[in-house]
């Protein structure tokens, strides 16, 4: 069976700041989140799903994840997939 790889763009509901990740368990991602269990959103949350992608191949996955996450990529994603 396939396995769907999805990259998500989370939304900080206290200072407004985004996070873009990797996962393959979206709901179960997004709750780590909620509690505090993820390094790099401890402390920065409630978090809200803005965005996320699916994937069946998770080298185009982690290229876009990365991609996401450069100067380039986050004026990308806040033109084209948030219109932020």
């Amino acid at each position: 069976m396939a396995r769907n790889y999805l990259v998500y763009v989370l939304r900080s509901e206290r200072d407004g700041r985004f996070y873009t990740g990797l996962t393959v368990d979206l709901e179960k991602r997004i709750r780590e989140h909620q509690e505090g269990l993820s390094k790099y959103t401890k402390n920065k949350g409630p978090w809200k799903l803005k965005w996320y992608g699916v994937f069946s191949d998770i080298q185009l996955a982690e290229k876009f994840e990365r991609y996401l996450k450069t100067g380039s990529g986050i004026a990308f994603c806040r033109k084209r997939l948030l219109r932020v």
